[in-house]
């Protein structure tokens, strides 16, 4: 879907597949959801998430939060 393209997005949560410096929509939707927070991150401002783990962050605090949530750091 482009700029141009008027069709509404579609509601409730995307799949996606978190890569190297991009992601890829498996299944369309109008967000995802933050693994350390449980906010809903609209597409067009997803910006953090961790490739092995494949899970979305909504900020780099959320990040940190999570490794805490992990045991990964104190």
């Amino acid at each position: 879907m482009n700029r141009l393209d008027r069709r509404p997005p579609p509601n409730g949560a995307a799949d996606v597949d978190y890569l190297d410096g991009e992601f890829r929509v498996r299944k369309p939707g109008a967000f995802v959801v933050c693994a350390a927070t449980g906010a809903q991150i609209p597409l067009d401002r997803l910006t953090y998430w961790n490739v092995d783990r494949q899970e979305a962050y909504a900020s780099p605090d959320a990040k940190i939060l999570r490794m805490k949530q992990l045991g990964q750091i104190k």
